[in-house]
């Protein structure tokens, strides 16, 4: 395969990177400290197209592929992956489930709205006590003539009080049932239907992590998105596109944390010269460098497929799997490189490494991603 870049990549790229060094960098770690949500941020990024990077221009998208969406996710990524992880929920989760899953009155109405930014977007699928186990969450919807009545919450949520629009999936079957979930829309201002706790979190502060609250939440038939019983199944495609997303965050992260570790290393001098000449540290960087390739390459892999229609879910489950845990080690490699310095919040390395975290966590675990991969390979 042949991931050479186009003029329309490099541009998109440019773009992505031009506006986080501009719009973003200045105020990382103000948001961060504050846990300050910047939303104008993500409307701005409306404006640029990237809040609707692949949708078809028809309603309203940038229509680009999934490798354009990769490197804006990375460009972000590079300089915050607080605001990297909004911009991939909202794209890949809220606006990739109805562009996949939407009939074609759906897509009319919400996806121009979400592509434009001028509606930020959510999807709530975990629960507290249902992570992995998506399959007996208690957040339920009930048919009452043409209308659903949905009672429960959902966690986790990026983006669960400010957005907009939710796509929301709630039992209607047994739990434990086959195909016992179904999809829904709901919009913000709807009866029964709230925000709720805000996490405090370790990493990937400046992006909103709440609760999502459904009491007797009314909503119309029409909001549901494709038929009753296929929620999870919708769910888990899905998830093989938001782990693309997951996968290019963090290749950004790890990145950005490289590219902070070899600048250092270049200017900080012990015994008369850089420390980047010292075989400790520059071995370090190699191996930084050879696992960040590989982890971009298999970031590509999977967006490739993804582009050309292709099952996915193995190369999604390993570009997520390996991305993530290769942003983990490069940025706790670049703390050690900074030394003291980088575990200071006045050099870049130590949110890097926080924000990396939460790569291996969110839209299934490291842990999850070897099950699928091994389900896969085994078959």
């Amino acid at each position: 395969m042949d991931f050479e870049l186009d003029d329309l990549s490099r541009q998109v790229a440019a773009t992505a990177r031009d506006f986080a060094r501009q719009h973003i960098l200045p105020h990382v770690m103000e948001w961060d400290e504050a846990q300050h949500f910047p939303i104008e941020i993500m409307r701005s990024l409306g404006e640029l197209g990237l809040m609707g990077v692949v949708v078809p221009e028809v309603y309203g998208g940038a229509g680009m592929s999934y490798i354009e969406y990769i490197l804006v996710i990375e460009e972000i990524a590079k300089v915050c992956g607080s605001i990297g992880l909004s911009l991939a929920a909202h794209n890949s989760l809220c606006t990739g489930h109805i562009l996949a899953f939407g009939n074609e009155e759906q897509k009319k109405a919400w996806l121009p709205k979400l592509a434009s930014g001028s509606w930020l977007g959510s999807w709530g699928l975990t629960e507290a006590n249902t992570g992995s186990d998506a399959a007996n969450m208690q957040c339920t919807a009930v048919k009452e003539g043409n209308d659903w009545v949905l009672n429960g919450t959902k966690n986790w949520i990026t983006h669960g009080i400010s957005s907009d629009i939710t796509v929301v999936v709630a039992r209607t079957g047994k739990a434990r049932e086959k195909n016992n979930a179904t999809a829904f829309v709901v919009l913000r201002g709807t009866e029964g239907f709230k925000g709720g706790k805000k996490e405090n979190k370790l990493g990937m502060r400046a992006s909103e992590t709440a609760e999502m609250i459904f009491d007797n939440c009314r909503i119309p038939d029409s909001n549901r998105l494709g038929a009753v019983g296929d929620g999870f199944k919708q769910s888990l495609k899905v998830l093989d596109g938001g782990r693309i997303s997951i996968a290019a965050l963090g290749v950004g992260i790890a990145k950005g944390a490289y590219e902070a570790a070899v600048k250092y290393s270049k200017e900080r001098h012990q015994f008369d010269k850089p420390i980047s000449s010292f075989q400790a540290i520059s071995f370090k960087l190699a191996d930084m460098a050879t696992e960040i390739q590989a982890a971009e390459l298999l970031t590509l892999q999977a967006g490739d497929r993804k582009n050309r229609g292709l099952a996915m879910t193995k190369e999604s489950a390993m570009a997520k799997y390996y991305s993530s845990e290769v942003a983990v080690k490069t940025a706790t490699e670049a703390i050690q490189i900074f030394g003291g310095y980088g575990y200071t919040k006045d050099f870049p390395v130590e949110k890097f490494y926080r924000d990396s975290k939460l790569c291996t966590i969110g839209e299934g675990t490291s842990e999850i991603q070897k099950i699928v991969i091994a389900r896969e390979v085994l078959t």
